[in-house]
């Protein structure tokens, strides 16, 4: 079974140009802002299976957005573990999050997505998101 993240992991990418990710566990969210000087882009991982922490989740994401640093950073919110059975829909995640009123009032854009990292589900479309967020041509 898959482990929440706890820690910070650094994962370097080629879009073809090589792009670091650092990956902030949730219990980690004090430290965030240390980071945020760095971001070029953000991925924001929601578990999609978990129903009693989206209204945690939806906190972080708003405080988040509203750091000052991160104000034009492009977001992408990552509904993750669809594989599981019991998963929130895109259609249910995005009115329990009030998506539409999150992104009218953000300054960032912001796109959202479904995925299972563990049968792959959707990461193309995450690697092709950060290709265009950070202006890598592919």
């Amino acid at each position: 079974a898959p482990v929440p993240q706890v820690g910070t992991n650094l994962t370097d990418l080629r879009l073809p140009r090589k792009v670091t990710v650092r990956e902030l566990g949730g219990c980690m969210g004090p430290i965030w802002p240390s980071y945020y000087s760095e971001c070029s882009a953000l991925l924001f991982v929601v578990d999609a299976s978990n129903s009693t922490q989206v209204s945690s989740s939806c906190i972080q994401l708003l405080s988040v957005l509203s750091a000052e640093p991160l104000a034009s950073v492009p977001v992408l919110v990552l509904f993750n573990k669809i594989d599981l059975p019991c998963y929130m829909s895109l259609v249910e995640m995005k009115s329990l999050f009030r998506m539409q009123d999150i992104v009218s009032c953000a300054t960032q854009p912001i796109t959202m997505l479904e995925t299972s990292a563990r049968d792959g589900t959707g990461l193309a479309d995450v690697l092709q998101w950060l290709r265009t967020a950070l202006k890598d041509p592919s």
